[in-house]
């Protein structure tokens, strides 16, 4: 048995009340709709029926436990459940449905992801080993990677900086962030250092526009190519995947934590709205002290 997503009148309205009411974008609209006829196709398969009035929990539970089954990741099921939980709850706004078998089911737990970091000793290496070349192009490279890991700012918060933000007198930096909040982050003494040396080293180059971190000939330099000038950085000193610059601010965080920095100040540095998204970095602390504690502690191997 197979089924026309086509054929069924609710999933049409509803696919269409996204369309043309919540204005998703067609990848998004392909998504849903795609979710939702796997869901139909399979009571149909299942339990013989298609008519979504007659759904219970107990289907969906089934569907999920199916899905868990093939291999489907917790993320994967949960989304394909919020997708039928958008259709059950447009239904009932709308009449349609008089009860949503969706309502009281939980999601799955989904493992939390510990932000990807460079180990202190690779950070230590990347400052004081690899060589950068000379001139303006070099020195524009290697003030990407401090600033970023200095401060733990968005890359696309530093290529908007302009001179004008640095604040040498009070070694700080104003950046714009999110929403165009303001936030100031202190300036190490070496970094300020190295702000000012390409200061000079970027007039003698270009004159300067204006911006920080400039391309040659002068103007904001475009977000890929800061990426791939951070990502060929830390090939040097990491095996990991992921090299781009938000592995830079999760550094700066997570050295930060681990150094016993006050969770509620690094909050503030990272611009991060609320203390929640902060806390995840407390868990790469607790597992280090949890590795030293397994390999040091007398009984730490049993």
């Amino acid at each position: 048995m197979s089924f026309s997503i086509s054929e069924h009148p609710q999933a049409r309205a509803f696919l269409g009340h996204l369309r043309f009411e919540k204005r998703f974008s067609p990848h998004t609209l392909s998504a849903y709709a795609e979710d939702l006829r796997q869901f139909l196709e399979y009571i149909l398969v299942q339990y013989e029926f298609t008519d979504p009035t007659l759904v219970r929990p107990i289907h969906v539970r089934s569907w999920m436990a199916d899905l868990s089954s093939r291999g489907l990741k917790a993320r994967s099921v949960n989304r394909k459940l919020s997708c039928l939980r958008s259709f059950y709850g447009h239904g009932r706004r709308s009449g349609v449905f008089a009860s949503d078998p969706c309502r009281d089911l939980r999601l799955l737990k989904v493992p939390r992801r510990l932000p990807v970091q460079v180990e202190e000793s690779g950070m230590r290496m990347l400052m004081e080993e690899v060589a950068f070349p000379d001139g303006f192009e070099g020195s524009t490279e290697r003030l990407i990677v401090e600033m970023l890991y200095g401060t733990g700012m968005r890359i696309s918060e530093l290529l908007q900086l302009r001179d004008s933000d640095i604040d040498i007198r009070s070694s700080s930096v104003r950046v714009w962030g999110k929403g165009g909040k303001e936030r100031v982050i202190p300036l190490a003494p070496r970094l300020l250092d190295r702000i000012r040396e390409h200061l000079g080293i970027r007039a003698a180059a270009s004159g300067g526009q204006g911006y920080l971190v400039e391309k040659p000939g002068g103007g904001s330099m475009h977000p890929r190519t800061a990426y791939g000038i951070v990502r060929r950085y830390l090939s040097l000193v990491t095996t990991s995947e992921k090299r781009g610059p938000h592995v830079l601010r999760h550094s700066f965080a997570t050295h930060l934590t681990n150094r016993g920095a006050d969770l509620g100040a690094v909050r503030e540095l990272l611009g991060h709205s609320s203390l929640a998204a902060t806390q995840i970095y407390t868990h790469n602390s607790i597992s280090k002290l949890l590795e030293a504690h397994r390999k040091a502690h007398p009984k730490g191997q049993g």
